[in-house]
C-alpha cells in the first residue's frame, strides 16, 4: 500500500455549489472542475492508505458528537497578499466549523497536523489567477448570499488526476427532523387551532 491524500469538507449544497463552482472555472481557475465546491476543515493531507479504516473511524465519532447547525455565506473576502485566494465568508457557522476542524484534527487522532495559517472557514472561489480575474471574483460575488442547514460533512481523496472525489458522507448524531407540511384535516381540530 502508498499513500493517499485526504481532505474533509462540508459540501456546500445544491444549486449553490455548481453555480459557485461554474463561476470559479468562469474566472480563469483551471482547478475547479476538480474541487467540489466546499469549505474546508482537514486541508489536503497526505496519510498511509492502510491508516484510511482508522481515519474513517475517527471521523464516525466526530460526527456523533456533532449537531446540525445553520451556515450562511455573504460576500467575500481575500488572503492577498499573503495567498492567492479570494472567497467567499462564512458569516453564519463560523464558530461550527472551527470547532469541527479541531476535533477532526484532534491531537490524539489519525490525522492530526498543525496548520500553516490560523484556521478561517471560507468557500474558494478563486485560486493562484492574474489579479485581474481575482478583483472580478472579488466584485462580482460581493453580494453572493446562500444558506442552508449543515447536517454532516465528508472525507474526500484527491485523485492521480487532481479531481477531488467523495470516499465517505458523515451525518451528525443529532436528530435531524426535516421539516413537515402542514396538514389539518377538517373536523381533526378545534376551529381555533385551524
Amino acid at each position: 500500500m502508498g499513500t493517499v491524500t485526504i481532505g474533509v469538507s462540508i459540501a456546500v449544497p445544491e444549486p449553490h455549489g455548481s453555480l459557485i463552482q461554474q463561476l470559479r472555472v468562469g474566472f480563469g481557475d483551471a482547478a475547479a472542475h476538480g474541487i467540489p465546491t466546499h469549505v474546508t476543515l482537514l486541508p489536503p493531507t497526505e496519510i498511509d492508505e492502510a491508516a484510511l479504516p482508522a481515519v474513517e473511524a475517527h471521523l464516525t465519532e466526530v460526527a456523533a458528537v456533532g449537531r446540525p447547525f445553520p451556515m450562511l455565506l455573504s460576500g467575500t473576502g481575500t488572503f492577498r497578499p499573503l495567498s492567492p485566494v479570494v472567497y467567499v465568508q462564512v458569516a453564519d457557522g463560523a464558530e461550527a466549523c472551527t470547532w469541527l476542524q479541531k476535533q477532526v484534527r484532534d491531537a490524539s487522532g489519525p490525522v492530526a497536523r498543525e496548520l500553516p495559517f490560523p484556521y478561517h472557514p471560507h468557500v474558494t472561489v478563486a485560486h493562484g489567477i492574474d489579479d485581474e480575474a481575482m478583483d472580478r471574483a472579488f466584485e462580482e460575488l460581493a453580494d453572493y448570499r446562500a444558506e442552508w442547514r449543515c447536517t454532516g460533512f465528508a472525507l474526500y481523496e484527491q485523485g492521480a488526476d487532481g479531481v477531488w472525489r467523495k470516499l465517505r458522507e458523515y451525518v451528525f448524531g443529532g436528530t435531524v427532523v426535516p421539516p413537515q407540511p402542514a396538514r389539518v384535516e377538517r373536523g381533526s381540530l378545534p376551529t381555533s387551532q385551524l
